[in-house]
């Protein structure tokens, strides 16, 4: 009789496993980061400058894996299913990295040896506001700031994006890339204001674009 009922307990086991991971519902993971890398038209192996994009700060509140949706002017909703494939800082930042070099047609040096020689320009994003509202809206409001290293010529600037998104996760996704689309423009433009102005060692503040 023990030996007839093993297998029957087993196969009993074994569908409990199966029945339970089924009604698991699958984990979704989303990046920030651009669709197609930076081509080498768009990279100059030699650029005028280079840039430094420092770690992007965030509201501690969307500092975590799990995506966070607002649901009205007070209350958010934590989505345990639908993660980020990184930090969101660490998700902007190399979405930003990955704009600015096409749009500068430079390389992103922070972190790593440079020539001695090659203006670099240190780019500081930190994030204020980072709202998802589904089938409404995202909201960006970020300060930042440019500086020339070695030199005392600086700006610092807010920009403020706001995108209407359409209903999904996906369209939330789509909706930050934008906005983040956006304010690198504006990063850039800061970049190219900077690299305009004179070198001097008396301390300049430069006008936002």
């Amino acid at each position: 009789m023990m030996f007839r009922r093993v297998p029957s307990m087993a196969a009993t086991l074994l569908a409990a496993a199966a029945l339970a991971g089924c009604g698991s519902p699958a984990t979704r993971f989303y990046t920030l980061s651009p669709g197609t890398p930076a081509t080498s038209a768009t990279i100059a192996s030699n650029p005028p400058w280079l840039i430094e994009l420092a770690p992007v700060d965030v509201p501690p509140q969307v500092a975590k894996s799990q995506f966070v949706v607002q649901t009205d002017a007070n209350q958010v909703r934590v989505l345990e299913h639908d993660r980020w494939a990184s930090l969101p800082g660490d998700e902007i930042r190399h979405a930003l990295s990955g704009d600015l070099t096409q749009q500068l047609g430079t390389i992103d040096v922070y972190g790593a040896p440079h020539a001695a020689g090659v203006p670099v320009y240190r780019v500081s994003v930190n994030v204020q506001r980072f709202e998802s509202w589904p089938g409404s809206h995202v909201l960006i409001d970020a300060v930042w700031s440019v500086r020339a290293l070695g030199a005392q010529t600086a700006m610092a600037c807010r920009s403020v994006r706001n995108e209407a998104v359409g209903e999904g996760y996906d369209a939330i996704i789509d909706g930050h890339r934008r906005a983040i689309e956006a304010l690198s423009q504006s990063i850039a433009s800061g970049v190219r204001a900077l690299a305009a102005a004179p070198r001097s060692g008396a301390r300049a503040s430069i006008a936002c674009p």
